[in-house]
């Protein structure tokens, strides 16, 4: 049921459960803010993606995907060309996916799911084996959200200065006192503004950031060595302890494919 990418304003109105689109893009691609009637799996076969809302971001390496309920706005940007498949779900059958966007792994099982429904006719036949296929599909969506890769963002204008900042520095070297300063707080205020607004504690909210920038650049081809050094480490070592903490791998194990990966 592909449907090319300029036709992509006439999915929603095609009458089946699933709809796939098949993308390419070229290196920097933004779609801009939007928001769709279906909710969308984002997959991104090769390449990096981010993703972003008012919730904040998602970074989507390989073989990962974002999952985007309904009615919810978002843009999504590439780094690297990107081969994307997006799995359509009419509104009526998402009631028993996630309520919010997550970034999800893609199993050997999910993916083999993804391509062969990429395969099918439009109309296929709901009532025979290609709907047992789709229903197969829904139910591996949102089996296993990735949470490192989500960046919340920051509601108080303090602590979002701050993480505007960071984001344009991921690897300063600015303790907690100095960049309350900057942001015109003190450093148990914006500690607390943190935490209150996203859950996380300012260290967790960085390394976050720094994850989310890691993928990006190694998915552009930089070294692990060069990207641990951007991103303010002291040493290849504590880049890649803190990479295996968050994901389970190594950087250089990350980007193989998933049937390959196992956790060190």
């Amino acid at each position: 049921m592909t449907i090319d990418a300029p036709l992509r304003a006439l999915y929603s109105d095609v009458p089946r459960t699933v709809v796939v689109l098949v993308s390419e893009y070229p290196p920097g691609h933004a779609t801009g803010l939007h928001r769709h009637g279906r909710g969308q799996l984002v997959f991104a076969v090769s390449g990096v993606m981010s993703v972003t809302g008012p919730a904040g971001s998602w970074t989507v390496p390989p073989e990962r995907a974002v999952w985007i309920p309904p009615g919810v706005a978002h843009a999504v940007e590439t780094r690297g060309g990107v081969s994307m498949r997006s799995v359509y779900v009419s509104g009526e059958r998402c009631a028993g996916l996630p309520s919010r966007p997550s970034v999800v792994m893609v199993s050997p099982l999910l993916r083999a799911l993804i391509v062969e429904a990429a395969k099918l006719p439009a109309l296929y036949d709901e009532a025979g084996a290609d709907g047992r296929l789709i229903g197969v599909l829904l139910d591996r969506i949102g089996d296993t959200e990735i949470k490192p890769l989500h960046l919340p963002e920051l509601a108080d204008p303090r602590a979002a200065k701050v993480a505007a900042a960071l984001k344009r520095e991921p690897g300063s070297k600015r303790t907690l006192g100095e960049w309350g300063r900057y942001g015109g707080a003190s450093a148990r205020t914006l500690a607390r503004l943190f935490i209150q607004d996203t859950g996380l504690t300012f260290g967790q909210w960085r390394a976050r950031l720094r994850l989310q920038q890691a993928l990006l650049l190694l998915a552009e081809g930089s070294s692990v060595t060069a990207v641990a050094l951007e991103l303010g480490y002291e040493s290849v070592g504590s880049f890649v302890a803190m990479f295996r903490q968050a994901l389970g791998v190594t950087p250089r194990r990350y980007f193989r494919a998933p049937e390959m990966v196992r956790p060190d």
